[in-house]
């Protein structure tokens, strides 16, 4: 599991980086200041769980275990669910979206509490 957690780390790293790339420099003049906010906070989101995702990976290479599993997964759903949500929702105009961002905060909040679960469990 650690390969497919590193795997999708350099993923959402490299998407993370692209996207703010295109916020910046492609949708400055198409989007309000406002939903610029909401997608940069989508990549602010995406990139420091990439770097979750990379510690898990890690982790998962010295210390494998459902929780740390559960961590990577955990995060990686976040990723989807609560930036995937703020991309479309500025990108679509569909503020019906946000019910979306929430799970995907839960998301990260349960993979941090395994990440911390596992953790204590280290010997």
């Amino acid at each position: 599991m650690a390969r497919l957690w590193l795997l999708l780390s350099a993923f959402a790293g490299f998407t993370g980086v692209a996207l703010g790339a295109f916020a910046a420099h492609g949708l400055k003049s198409k989007l309000s200041a406002d939903y610029l906010a909401v997608f940069q906070t989508g990549t602010h989101y995406q990139l420091i769980h990439a770097l979750a995702l990379f510690g898990v990976g890690l982790l998962a290479l010295h210390a494998p275990g459902r929780l740390v599993n559960l961590a990577g997964g955990l995060f990686a759903l976040g990723i989807l669910l609560f930036s995937g949500s703020l991309y479309l929702l500025t990108l679509s105009g569909v503020s019906k979206l946000g019910i979306v961002t929430p799970f995907g905060g839960l998301a990260f909040l349960g993979g941090w509490l395994c990440l911390g679960l596992a953790a204590w469990r280290l010997a």
